[in-house]
């Protein structure tokens, strides 16, 4: 009795023996033939492969491509499913003619590589990476005397991640091309990259993307969107462009948590909002620029809105301005400091439908002389925004050569003394916050004396910047 289930055990355990031998042969099996269906083929100078458009004509779809260090000159078309991978940051070289690098194949990756050189043709769009197939992932690739940079065409679902992108930056702005456009692409993952001395980093008809944690200076437009709908847009820096963000026709975006500083020009900007709806911009620092925030018929229909919360609005010439057909607005939350003009009516008029308060809280103004009996944090007398040199230079823009001249405290001290002149109140908060409401990571630093600027000058510009970045 006992033998026999002895012999029962044991001839379980060989069982179990047995299984667990032929399920790990099974998964060495699979994985040699994974390793089979994705072959590898490196390149180097002294490799028997060495030119990456010969690895390119004898990988399979799916396969992999390990570029090491050296200079490759020429043209690449990449029409397959392939991963090529830089290691030791080698050279792709345009020889300053066309295009550098073309992917027509969805699921290609691109990375690790310099890519420099490419032709100056505008008509052509000469890039040094175009990308007309989805799903590309362009990362970790530092890019050079480009026109355009990358180029994104029909590629929806793609990720460009950590490149750095500088552009021709020797030719006039005018004739530089796009660090990064997008163009009809949706779903696109836009991170941690750098982009400079470019004319626009540009989405167009581009729904559903995501822009974070880029660096986007230098350009005209640090970033620019046209129809594109629900796009993210968080965490970015956008200085020294001409005008930082501008959002066009798109609907339901989102700009929170960005720093958008010294963009200075003839028109420059922080943000820039026209013919958008339901747009919110929240928890970003608009310091140091030409107009902190310009608002122009945004919301476009009639049952959307705009909501601007948790922003600060620091040493800009105009904290916002608003174009006066703008209604249905939200401006609550905010720090408005040191502005030469907290809020501008551009062109003149009266606002309309602008709520300065919400659930009995409204913004913090730098230039607010109320009080506080109470202690609550709330003002108890409103704020009101009224001067008449700043509906004079509303109206006349180019009267701001008198800024800070004796003229200016003239015609201030006039209208308070005779009624006939005071101009009419531009706006009125209710409920102004007695102390700033500083978002998350936004340190200021030592105040700069309004009066110390230069008119139009860049010094003064950059030192009250660095005091609030």
């Amino acid at each position: 009795m006992h033998g026999r289930r002895f012999d029962a055990r044991r001839t379980l355990d060989l069982a179990l023996a047995i299984a667990l031998a032929l399920s790990l042969l099974a998964a060495l099996v699979g994985s040699a033939s994974a390793d089979s269906a994705a072959p590898g083929i490196t390149v180097c100078p002294s490799c028997p492969t060495s030119s990456i458009v010969e690895a390119l004509a004898q990988v399979p779809a799916g396969g992999r491509i390990t570029v090491r260090a050296g200079v490759y000159r020429g043209q690449l078309r990449i029409d397959r499913p392939v991963q090529l991978v830089g290691i030791g940051d080698p050279v792709i070289d345009g020889g300053d003619q066309g295009t550098v690098v073309t992917i027509s194949a969805p699921d290609v990756t691109l990375q690790g590589f310099t890519v420099r050189g490419t032709g100056t043709s505008l008509d052509h769009e000469d890039a040094a990476i175009a990308a007309n197939g989805e799903r590309a992932t362009l990362a970790g690739n530092r890019i050079e005397d480009a026109l355009f940079g990358i180029y994104l065409r029909n590629a929806h679902g793609s990720v460009l991640r950590d490149n750095t992108v500088s552009g021709k930056e020797a030719l006039p702005v005018g004739f530089r091309g796009d660090p990064i456009r997008i163009w009809y692409s949706n779903n696109v993952d836009v991170e941690g990259n750098v982009a400079r001395g470019g004319r626009d980093i540009i989405l167009w008809f581009s729904h559903d993307g995501v822009l974070r944690d880029n660096v986007f200076e230098g350009n005209r437009y640090g970033l620019h969107l046209m129809y594109s709908d629900r796009a993210q847009i968080e965490g970015n820096s956008l200085r020294d462009n001409s005008a930082g963000l501008y959002i066009m026709y798109s609907n339901g975006c989102v700009v929170s948590g960005n720093s958008l500083t010294d963009n200075h020009g003839p028109s420059g900007m922080g943000l820039g909002l026209k013919g958008d709806d339901d747009a919110m911009v929240q928890g970003n620092r608009f310091v140091s620029n030409r107009i902190g925030a310009q608002i122009d018929e945004s919301p476009h229909s009639l049952t959307a809105h705009v909501t601007i919360t948790g922003n600060v609005f620091a040493h800009n010439d105009t904290g916002i301005g608003f174009l006066p057909n703008v209604e249905r607005n939200t401006v609550a939350g905010n720090d408005f400091i040191d502005n030469v003009e907290q809020v501008a009516i551009l062109g003149g008029g009266q606002l309309h439908d602008i709520s300065w308060t919400v659930n009995g809280r409204g913004n913090y103004w730098s230039d607010y002389v109320g009080f506080d009996a109470n202690g609550d944090g709330i003002g108890d007398v409103s704020y009101r925004a009224q001067h008449l040199f700043e509906s004079l230079i509303d109206n006349h823009e180019s009267l701001r050569i008198f800024l800070f001249s004796p003229a200016v405290t003239a015609i201030d001290f006039a209208a308070r003394a005779f009624p006939e002149v005071r101009p009419q109140t531009k706006l009125v908060d209710t409920a102004p916050l007695i102390r700033p409401v500083v978002p998350p990571g936004l340190v200021p630093g030592p105040r700069l004396a309004i009066r110390t600027r230069l008119v139009g000058g860049r010094s003064a510009f950059s030192r009250r910047s660095e005091a609030w970045q």
